[in-house]
C-alpha cells in the first residue's frame, strides 16, 4: 500500500467506526424522541434514515448529523394536540403535512438563497427556550415514567398535577428508568460505547425475565416499517394553511439548532460549509420524512458532537450509521418492541441532562446584556407550553431586530487628520467638518422602519448646521438595497433637498440601489448625484462644482 492512500484508508476506517458508534445512540433516541411528538415508534425511525441519507448526498458539514430532534418533536406535538381536537387520525394527518410544509420551506429558503440569514432567533432567546423546553420534556417524561396522564399542556399547570398524583405513581417504571439512567451515566464514559442500545437491550431482558409487564411497566409496542405510498394528507385549505404558519416556525427553530451545531464543528475544524446547500439538505430531509409519514429532522448537537467525539472525518459516517441502523431494524425490530418506555424515557432525559446546564446563560448576566430576554424565553416555555412559547420567543426575535434597525441613529462625519478617512465627529472630536459640506451615514440599513426618521434627520442637521450647508453627502454603504418604502422616502427628500437649493451626493451606493434609483424620473433626480464614490471622493467631488 502506498503512502498516499494510507490516510485515506485511514479515514475510512474512521468512518466506519464512527458510524457504528453513533447508530448505536442514534436509534434508541429516534424511537424515544416519536413518543414525545405522540406518534408512533417508527415515526423518529423514518425522520433518521432520511435525515442521514439526504444530508450524506447534499449537505456540506462532515459532522452534523441529522435525525428527529427533541424540540421539534415536542413542537411537533404541542401544534397537532391544539389543532387535532383529540381525534388520532387527524392527529397523524397534521402531523405528516407540518413535517412536508416545513421541508417545502426549507427548499424554498434554499432555492432562494437565504442562507446568509443564519438565523431568525437571537441566542439568548433560544438559549433560554431549550432550557425551558428541556424542564417541560424531561417533568412530562416522568409523569410517562411513572404512568401519570397530564391533561395540561405547560409546567405551571401540569406539575401540580403530577405531585398531587404521588400516591398513585408507578413505581416500578420509576425504578427501571433510574436504573437505565446510571447505566447511561457510566456508558458516557467511554466514547465509543453505544449506551442507547446497551439499555435498550438490558431493559428487553429485564421485561422479559422480570416481566415487567405485570408489574403496570408499559413496552413501546409494534414498530411498523410496512412503507407506504407517498401521498398527501386530505385536509381542507384552511388546515394547509394553519400548518404554513406553524412550519414557519418549525423553521426557525430547526435551522436555529441545525445552524449553530453546523458552524461551531465548521469553525472548530476550520472546515468551510455552504448554508444554501444545508438548507436543501434540510428541505429533503423533511419532505422525504413526512411522505413517508415521519418525524420532522434537523441536525441536533448532541449527535452531532457524538460523531465528531467517535472519530468521524466525513459524511460516510453518516451513510454507515444509517446502514447498521437498517440492519438492526431488518434483524431485531421485533425484539425492539418489547422495550420498555421508561428505558426510552430516561435515554430522552440523558440526552436533554446537557440543556439543562446554566453556564450558557449565566454569560448574559455577566455581561450584562439581554438579561430579560432570557428569562421571557424561559418563561414562555414554562407559563404558556411549548408552542406558545416557541412562537413567542421568534416574535421577540424579530420585535428586536426591528428595534435595533429601527433605532439607528445617524452620524455625521468628519475628515480626520487631512487624509482620506471621514470618521464620526461625535467620537472623534478632532475630525473636521468640512466647510459648506454636511456629510451623514446611517448607522444600520436604510428600510421602511427607520427612513423617514433618519432622511428627515439629515435635513433637520442641514437647516440648522452653525454655517451654510450648499451639498450634502448620504453615505449609504450599509444599505446593499433599498425596499419600496425606502425609495419613496428618498424620491421624497430628493424633491426636498432640491426644493432648499442643495446639491445631494449619494456616496458608496451599492449597484442594486442605484439601479432602482436611477429608474425615478429624471425632473426628481435633478441637483442629485447617486454614485457609488468613496466620501472622500464625493467631497472632492461637490466643493469642485461649488467652486
Amino acid at each position: 500500500m502506498s503512502a498516499a492512500s494510507r490516510p485515506e484508508v485511514q479515514s475510512r476506517s474512521q468512518d466506519l467506526l464512527a458510524g457504528l458508534s453513533i447508530a448505536g445512540l442514534l436509534l434508541p433516541e429516534a424511537v424515544a424522541y416519536s413518543s414525545i411528538a405522540a406518534l408512533p415508534p417508527q415515526a423518529g425511525v423514518i425522520a433518521l434514515f432520511a435525515g442521514l441519507l439526504c444530508y450524506a448526498l447534499m449537505g456540506t458539514s462532515r459532522f452534523a448529523v441529522v435525525s428527529a430532534t427533541s424540540s421539534s418533536a415536542a413542537v411537533l406535538a404541542a401544534a397537532t394536540a391544539s389543532l387535532a381536537g383529540g381525534d388520532p387520525a387527524l392527529r397523524l394527518s397534521l402531523a405528516v403535512g407540518l413535517v412536508m410544509m416545513t421541508g417545502v420551506l426549507f427548499l424554498l429558503a434554499g432555492l432562494f438563497k437565504l442562507g446568509s440569514v443564519t438565523s431568525f432567533i437571537a441566542k439568548p432567546v433560544l438559549r433560554g427556550f431549550a432550557l425551558g423546553l428541556a424542564v417541560t420534556i424531561i417533568l412530562k417524561q416522568v409523569a410517562s415514567v411513572v404512568d401519570v396522564h397530564l391533561t395540561e399542556s405547560n409546567l405551571v399547570r401540569f406539575l401540580p398535577q403530577l405531585l398531587e398524583q404521588w400516591p398513585k405513581w408507578n413505581l416500578a417504571g420509576a425504578g427501571v428508568a433510574l436504573v437505565a439512567l446510571l447505566v447511561l451515566m457510566v456508558c458516557a464514559r467511554f466514547r465509543r460505547v453505544p449506551g442507547g442500545l446497551i439499555v435498550v437491550a438490558l431493559g428487553i431482558a429485564a421485561s422479559q425475565w422480570l416481566n415487567l409487564p405485570a408489574y403496570g411497566v408499559k413496552l413501546i409496542g409494534i414498530i411498523d416499517l410496512a412503507l407506504e405510498m407517498p401521498q398527501l394528507p386530505n385536509m381542507p385549505f384552511a388546515d394547509w394553511l394553519r400548518l404554513g404558519e406553524l412550519a414557519f416556525a418549525m423553521v426557525m427553530i430547526l435551522y436555529a439548532e441545525s445552524y449553530g451545531s453546523i458552524s461551531s464543528f465548521a469553525l472548530k475544524h476550520g472546515d468551510r460549509v455552504s448554508s444554501n446547500r444545508d438548507l436543501l439538505a434540510l428541505g429533503a430531509s423533511n419532505l422525504l420524512s413526512g411522505l413517508f409519514h415521519g418525524m420532522p429532522a434537523g441536525a441536533g448537537y448532541s449527535a452531532t458532537s457524538a460523531n465528531e467525539a467517535a472519530g468521524a472525518t466525513s459524511r460516510l459516517a453518516g451513510v454507515v450509521a444509517a446502514a447498521v441502523v437498517l440492519l438492526i431494524v431488518l434483524t431485531v425490530l421485533p425484539y425492539i418492541a418489547l422495550t420498555p418506555e421508561p428505558v426510552l424515557a430516561a435515554i430522552v432525559i440523558h440526552a436533554l441532562g446537557r440543556a439543562l446546564s446554566l453556564q450558557p446563560l449565566g454569560r448574559y448576566f455577566i455581561w450584562r446584556r439581554d438579561r430579560l430576554l432570557v428569562i421571557c424565553a424561559v418563561a414562555a416555555v414554562l407559563v404558556l407550553g411549548v408552542l406558545d412559547g416557541l412562537l413567542l420567543a421568534v416574535a421577540i426575535s424579530v420585535v428586536l431586530m426591528l428595534k435595533q434597525m429601527s433605532s439607528a441613529d445617524i452620524q455625521v462625519l468628519g475628515q480626520m487628520g487631512g487624509g482620506h478617512d471621514y470618521v464620526d465627529v461625535q467620537r472623534h472630536p478632532d475630525a473636521r467638518e468640512i466647510p459648506g459640506v454636511l456629510i451623514v451615514r446611517p448607522s444600520e440599513a436604510l428600510f421602511f422602519a427607520n427612513v423617514e426618521r433618519i432622511l428627515g434627520g439629515a435635513l433637520r442637521l442641514a437647516r440648522h448646521a452653525p454655517a451654510a450647508v450648499h451639498t450634502i453627502i448620504l453615505s449609504l454603504e450599509e444599505s446593499p438595497d433599498l425596499d419600496g418604502t425606502s425609495i419613496e422616502a428618498l424620491e421624497a427628500f430628493f424633491l426636498q433637498v432640491r426644493a432648499e437649493d442643495k446639491l445631494l451626493i449619494l456616496a458608496r451606493l451599492k449597484h442594486e440601489a442605484q439601479t432602482v434609483l436611477a429608474q425615478l424620473p429624471a425632473l426628481e433626480r435633478e441637483q442629485v448625484l447617486l454614485s457609488g464614490l468613496s466620501v472622500d471622493e464625493a467631497v472632492q467631488q461637490a466643493l469642485k462644482l461649488n467652486a
